[in-house]
């Protein structure tokens, strides 16, 4: 018997799985199509196929799918018209609504445009808009029956003169409906016949109105006359229909040629959109089913991580993780009755196929499908997940089938091997034939209830048991697959959980052999040893979970601690700009007061003024330096007892800088003296001599109020080095040097800002521009520091 992919596809439900992939497509020819895919046997075409469905995929989760909606096979019809046929309204409507779809997905690809070349760029390139043969036709026809008026400037003219004649034979004949000869009609109304109007006249009164009769009413009673004061103009309408039918012939013929121009590009376009309908149905199917790519592979290694069957319904399915062609080629699945050894046959086999079919499969990631040349397997014809109704003779044709056409390269599922007949000769056929495939190097996976096949399994290299779990306490299968161990029938304690009798039970155990005894006491064992080492592993996974779950609420508690100091730190950084910002404020007022001060001094007013503004200035300083650093006053000392002389250094108490003597009014016990650039009048009490009478302009390193050093009072440099800051840092940080320059008495400064990118500069020379204490600026020379520097002169 020919080996036929159909028939063995069928039986693992693929067909099913094609069906639900159908549903997902929106045209005709994409749904025909994903009917009749047949797996690829060929490892690179899968591949691409797979590729391509992925794009798709990708695509989805980013762009979500472009819609395919509205198209019909179109083929005929532009052969069609390459003959020069004239294409109906509908067919013309049918290739407008292609073109509209090409034009909206190539928009689409366009807006979803990746950095990277894809499987389908191909296809989306081939698809050529046309948005000038839509438009035409779009406009020409406005449904299946009607052509616009506007479709030709001949068929306007003609549908007004149609119009226009037919509103002159309405009024006429609604003259006779409203004038003295309406008593001869049985209606009151005009109406059609054969295209001509008429008005319905009682057959007794038939010779009363002159006119031709197109039509009798079933009874007799009614003749439909066409009046002799309106046939002429009904000929003329007449006339005017063929014309219309005539213009309308030639607008169909126009478009349908102008389809024929374009036609094969229209076609090849086509045909890019029903491919790229049936790939984005496939990963649209595959987000239904929480599918992934697998890898590929050609030397029949399967490796399905958490595989679900994609026709069980996926908040009951029980995912299985089955492994095959590694270290063993053949898998003997044992188990109790609808314990779900077949629902694992069949999902490696249907995964195999799907891969095979560019569709994504039901896996965890990591999965690894191989690409066989031959698929087989023998479920019966009539198995279903549920159940088995299969029967030896239709399972032995099955298997003579697969013998003679498996290879190296197949992959063969059996459902209860030789089953139904004699258990010896039974279990012997099956062992013999799972010899065979072996040694064809076949990929085999076999469910049995045969002893003698799971010692097979035990005592041959190559071949492994697996078992599908069983829940004696509850007599309801688990649906898990356990690689690696035989399974058991569970038949006595099914038994006695039902129950029947002990003694019975007991009997039964009587009529079981010594190997028997022996082999199911190892399997017990070992079943009993993978309980306690899977609850071992449950107990360990929870210890994890929990270790994982302290140190996420030990870092979370880390991570808050850090949010509440950076908060505070924040807060108290806020605050600290708050009382610098106060404290620069309060010293540019006191600035701007000194220079007005300047500027009234005279030696008329000096003394008032002052006067005047001494306690201001006092307050002024006394509530800063509290704010910025507070401290307690303390009077800095007793004033001059004598007359200075001219050039003497006395020191100013108020502002507690030095400053020279230029003239002195010794009646009124005030001296004129120069501090820096600012010059003014002072009272004998408010200055003291100064020791040393050689002229220094170095400003006092202390202060001392209550013994305290202050901040404001420090040796000024001539140069602020502000490399290093932000910009709205570097500037208050300026700012602040400027004043205390300002006071200081220095008369040129060096602002170290750095070469760079220029940003720094360029705002620092911008700031110094509208700085009312900067008397003009330039960039250093060489030797200087060049453009790394910028040479700033205070205004006096």
């Amino acid at each position: 018997m020919k080996y036929d992919i159909k028939k063995h596809a069928k039986t693992l439900e693929l067909n099913t799985v094609l069906q639900m992939l159908s549903n997902e497509t929106a045209s005709d020819d994409a749904r025909k199509n994903a009917l009749e895919i047949i797996p690829d046997t060929q490892i690179n075409t899968v591949k691409n196929n797979l590729a391509q469905t992925e794009a798709a995929y990708l695509l989805i989760a980013k762009f979500s799918a472009p819609s395919f909606g509205g198209i019909s096979n179109i083929v005929s019809a532009l052969s069609r018209a390459e003959r020069g046929a004239v294409l109906t309204p509908i067919e013309l409507l049918k290739i407008a609504n292609v073109l509209r779809v090409i034009r909206t997905v190539k928009i689409w690809k366009s807006s979803a445009e990746s950095q990277r070349e894809i499987a389908i760029d191909y296809l989306f390139n081939a698809l050529i808009p046309n948005k000038f043969l839509e438009d035409k036709i779009t406009f020409c026809i406005k449904s299946e029956d009607e052509i616009a008026d506007n479709a030709s400037s001949t068929l306007c003219d003609i549908r007004r003169k149609i119009t226009s004649k037919s509103a002159k034979i309405r009024e006429n004949l609604d003259k006779i409906v409203r004038g003295q000869l309406s008593k001869y009609l049985q209606d009151a109304i005009v109406t059609q016949r054969d295209g001509r109007y008429v008005v319905p006249v009682k057959s007794e009164h038939k010779g009363e109105i002159s006119g031709i009769v197109h039509d009798t009413s079933s009874s007799g009673s009614t003749l439909f006359i066409e009046p002799l004061s309106v046939v002429e103009v009904n000929n003329e309408i007449r006339v005017l229909k063929a014309k219309e039918a005539d213009e309308i012939g030639r607008i169909l013929l126009e478009l349908s040629a102008s389809c024929a121009e374009f036609a094969e590009n229209i076609r090849q376009s086509y045909y890019s959109l029903v491919q790229l309908d049936l790939i984005f149905a496939k990963a649209k199917l595959a987000y239904k089913m929480g599918a992934i790519v697998p890898k590929i592979n050609d030397k029949g290694f399967l490796y399905l991580k958490r595989a679900r069957h994609p026709l069980i319904n996926q908040k009951q399915v029980v995912p299985n993780t089955i492994t095959l062609g590694g270290d063993y080629g053949t898998l003997i699945i044992t188990g109790p009755n609808t314990g779900g050894k077949t629902v694992a046959l069949k999902t490696a086999g249907l995964m195999c196929l799907m891969a095979m079919c560019g569709l994504m499969i039901p896996c965890d990631d990591n999965s690894e499908v191989a690409v066989f040349s031959k698929i087989f397997a023998d479920i019966g014809d009539e198995q279903s997940i549920e159940q088995s109704l299969s029967t030896f003779s239709s399972h032995m044709v099955n298997i003579i089938s697969i013998l003679e056409n498996c290879d190296s390269n197949s992959l063969v599922l059996f459902d209860e091997l030789c089953a139904g007949t004699d258990p010896v000769e039974g279990a012997a056929l099956a062992k013999s034939i799972l010899i065979t495939l072996s040694e064809k190097s076949v990929k085999v996976i076999a469910t049995t209830h045969y002893p003698e096949l799971k010692a097979y399994a035990l005592d041959t290299q190559g071949v492994e048991n697996a078992s599908c779990e069983f829940d004696v306490a509850t007599l309801k299968p688990t649906y898990n697959l356990i690689i690696g161990q035989p399974g058991r029938s569970n038949a006595f304690a099914i038994s006695k959980r039902l129950g029947l009798k002990d003694d019975i039970i007991a009997l039964a155990n009587e009529q079981l052999t010594e190997d028997d005894l022996r082999f199911e006491n190892v399997v017990a064992s070992l079943e009993k040893a993978r309980q306690t080492a899977e609850a071992e592993r449950r107990e360990i996974s929870h210890l994890k979970s929990e270790i994982l779950a302290s140190k996420k609420r030990t870092e979370q508690a880390e991570y808050d601690l850090k949010l509440k100091q950076d908060k505070i730190i924040e807060q108290a950084r806020e605050k600290a700009t708050g009382i610098v910002e106060s404290t620069r404020y309060k010293s540019s007022q006191l600035l701007n007061e000194l220079e007005e001060l300047k500027k009234q001094l005279n030696a008329q007013n000096a003394a008032e003024n002052v006067g005047k503004a001494r306690a201001d200035y006092k307050s002024s300083l006394k509530s800063m330096e509290d704010t910025a650093n507070p401290v307690v006053d303390n009077s800095a000392g007793e004033g001059l007892k004598k007359a200075p002389k001219i050039n003497d250094i006395v020191i100013l108490k108020s502002f507690n800088r030095d400053a020279t003597v230029i003239k002195v009014e010794e009646k009124k016990k005030q001296i004129y003296v120069m501090s820096g650039s600012m010059k003014m009048w002072v009272d004998f009490d408010d200055c003291k001599l100064k020791k040393s009478n050689s002229p220094s302009t170095e400003m006092p390193k202390k202060r001392n109020i209550n013994n305290v050093l202050s901040r404001a009072h420090r040796n000024v440099s001539g140069e602020i080095d502000i490399r290093g800051f932000a910009t709205d840092e570097a500037l208050l940080e300026l700012d602040k040097y400027i004043d205390e320059a300002v006071l200081a008495g220095i008369g040129t400064i060096t602002i170290i800002h750095g070469k760079g990118t220029g940003t720094l500069r360029k705002n620092v020379q911008a700031h110094l521009r509208s700085h009312r204490n900067i008397k003009n600026f330039r960039v250093g020379l060489f030797g200087e520091g060049e453009n790394g520097v910028t040479i700033a002169e205070i205004a006096e």
